[in-house]
């Protein structure tokens, strides 16, 4: 379902218990606990996520999280409906600046769980072809997000 790779920050076991539980709630959510669709997240630091996102963005800044998805919205959302998991598809890539959601929880005055939980739930979302730009997209997209978060009682403090 998921693999976790780590670029330049030290291996963690508690982030990688996080991860599993997280986004085995996301898969549960969006009811792909039977699909072989999978996910890579990379967790990294801000000098590696600004070359990411200046080389796929254009953006030249170290940001907290980005998503590659794979597929389409309607690409996916067609294979979902037909059941089409016949074999293994990469769903997509989620790369977190773990430095950023440190800086961030503090910010925010909540948990680096939290934070760590939310970066992972809004990374998943946009493999799903989620957006959040116009307020139309945002408005689909936060509740699924907050309805993860809030089962699995990760809220903010």
């Amino acid at each position: 379902m998921f693999e976790v790779l780590y670029k330049d920050i030290e291996e963690n076991k508690s982030y990688e218990n996080l991860i599993e539980k997280v986004l085995t709630k996301c898969f549960e959510e969006e009811h792909l606990e039977d699909s072989k669709l999978c996910i890579t997240v990379t967790l990294t630091n801000p000098e590696n996520i600004r070359k990411i996102n200046k080389e796929y963005r254009n953006i030249d800044r170290a940001t907290d999280v980005l998503s590659f998805p794979m597929f389409e919205k309607e690409e996916l959302d067609e294979k979902i409906k037909n059941n089409d998991f016949e074999h293994e598809d990469m769903l997509g890539d989620i790369v977190i600046s773990i430095e950023k959601v440190e800086e961030q929880a503090k910010e925010y005055g909540h948990s680096f769980e939290r934070e760590l939980s939310y970066m992972l739930v809004h990374g998943f979302y946009h493999l799903m072809g989620y957006d959040h730009i116009k307020e139309e997209d945002k408005i689909k997209m936060r509740p699924k997000e907050e309805k993860v978060l809030n089962e699995l009682k990760i809220t903010r403090e």
